[in-house]
């Protein structure tokens, strides 16, 4: 799939439900990797926010670049919002662990501990599994259609030389790029302002947390940091 330099991205993602998001929801699609499976300990969840909390959390960020909304919490089942759960693996503090199967995305924190956020993943014949890692990160990145979907969709074709960063952006406000052995996998984990599609299987394979969520997520992982994601 066709980049646009080194902040470009594919056409896999989410796209947003809201009015002003809806021609992003169009362009859903993306390519396969052939990766190896593994499997990892199972969890079970543990200190769960109140409504109050959830709102706070999930509140308007003013953002340096672009203001970014408050989430609107209602449309997303309070099983997904973020939380320390106990997670019990062998995989290093800062480990990124992807969850398909049940939606979720952990960040190992240690101690039989990990943060889980609730995510949106690929959708049926677009999941993958394997070890990958954080190649290289990006705040409101450029994302550019690969041909294929510009064949598949025309309306794609003005965004060919790329889109640039903000809140229409597919991409969103930060983006985790996953590589495997030097090369970029064209996957990635980025933020979502569709609150509807977390806990659904909707992309390419890429997957999308809330933006508030992903903030909290891109701000505590390095560049190299492992990402494992499970089996669906």
């Amino acid at each position: 799939m066709i980049m646009d330099g080194r902040n470009a991205g594919p056409g896999h993602i989410s796209l947003g439900r809201r009015p002003e998001l809806v021609s992003r929801r169009a362009f859903l699609v993306g390519s396969a990797v052939s990766v190896g499976a593994l499997g990892l300990a199972g969890c079970a969840a543990t200190d769960g926010m109140s409504l109050a909390e959830a709102q706070k959390v999930y509140g308007p960020v003013p953002d340096k670049k672009f203001a970014i909304p408050a989430a609107d919490i209602n449309k997303v089942d309070p099983k997904y919002w973020r939380r320390t759960v106990r997670y019990e693996s062998k995989e290093a503090p800062g480990t990124i662990i992807v969850d398909p199967a049940n939606y979720y995305v952990y960040r190992i924190e240690g101690d039989g501990n990990a943060t889980r956020y609730g995510a949106n993943v690929g959708r049926d014949g677009f999941r993958w599994n394997g070890d990958a890692y954080v190649g290289r990160k990006s705040e409101w990145a450029t994302w550019t259609p690969p041909p294929e979907m510009i064949k598949r969709q025309p309306e794609a074709a003005k965004y060919a030389r790329g889109m640039p960063g903000g809140l229409e952006n597919p991409l969103g406000a930060r983006t985790l790029h996953l590589y495997q052995n030097g090369r970029y996998t064209l996957y990635t984990i980025y933020a979502s302002l569709d609150e509807e599609s977390i806990g659904s299987g909707i992309t390419s394979g890429c997957v999308g947390l809330l933006t508030q969520d992903m903030i909290d997520l891109y701000d505590q992982t390095p560049v190299k940091t492992k990402v494992v994601v499970l089996p669906a």
